[in-house]
């Protein structure tokens, strides 16, 4: 494994391979990481990862603060894993250049996450446009627990008519259903067994709403949901997951998408 901190050390070393498979992530690594740089590992290209906690993504700075970090833990799984490049840029490194492509911002950005965290998908849209550029990856994978992202970058990746191909990865969970985070780190026992009883319940509402979709009333929903231990809910909508379409009748290919809090941990999902 080779670690980098500057791009243009980086771009000399991977200029001489056939092509890069990416995986970004901010560190904080989990099984959901490793299930992506296996999947990359799968394909023809060498393997980069990126660790590098982006701040213009956060709205509050004290979010960005308290955001886990686990270099030391980081850098072991990942020579176990034998990637061939590690990247760990600087602010500096990042944000020191001006980008070629204008990063395009799909309406989508202001629903969901977008209502309650202003600014933060025109922060992952940067850096993820900057990275692309530095790094020109044959592949991107991306998993789906964070889907609005997911089709954001996708459409940015479209529009811009960036050759690299975004490589969707299903959802990591813990055994107790609730998916992985590197936010997962700030819960305790307690806290993690009510993210697993709310993951649970909105898993069991999903089926019954296939049957029939007037049993979904999201004020009862919400309701429940904090009667189980969410201490508030930014969100609870459904979409259609092909076209993030809103649903009001049954619909047979959509996910229930939420983000709450237990405390101060704000957790999102969609099941």
């Amino acid at each position: 494994m080779k670690i980098f901190k500057d791009k243009h050390i980086l771009q000399k070393e991977i200029s001489k391979t056939k092509g890069i498979s990416f995986v970004p992530t901010m560190g904080g690594l989990h099984k959901g990481h490793i299930s992506l740089i296996k999947q990359s590992k799968k394909s023809k290209f060498k393997t980069l990862v990126s660790i590098f906690v982006n701040p213009k993504q956060f709205n509050k700075k004290s979010d960005y603060r308290s955001y886990p970090r686990s270099t030391k833990k980081d850098l072991k799984k990942l020579k176990n894993l034998k990637i061939d490049y590690l990247y760990i840029p600087t602010f500096k490194d990042i944000y020191g250049f001006k980008p070629k492509e204008k990063v395009f911002i799909d309406k989508f950005s202001k629903k969901l996450c977008g209502r309650f965290r202003r600014g933060h998908f025109e922060g992952v849209l940067n850096v993820v446009n900057r990275f692309l550029e530095i790094i020109k990856p044959r592949y991107i994978y991306l998993g789906k627990k964070d889907y609005q992202q997911l089709y954001l970058i996708k459409k940015h990746i479209e529009k811009r008519k960036i050759k690299s191909k975004i490589i969707e990865c299903k959802t990591i969970r813990e055994n107790n259903g609730v998916a992985l985070s590197t936010r997962n780190l700030n819960l305790n026992d307690n806290q993690m067994k009510i993210a697993s009883k709310i993951y649970y319940y909105l898993y069991n509402l999903k089926k019954r709403i296939k049957k029939n979709y007037n049993l979904f009333n999201p004020n009862r929903v919400k309701k429940d949901l904090r009667d189980l231990g969410a201490c508030k809910i930014d969100y609870l909508e459904n979409y259609n997951i092909e076209n993030f379409k809103k649903i009001n009748r049954q619909n047979k290919k959509f996910n229930i998408f939420i983000a709450y809090y237990i405390k101060n941990t704000r957790l999102i999902d969609n099941i």
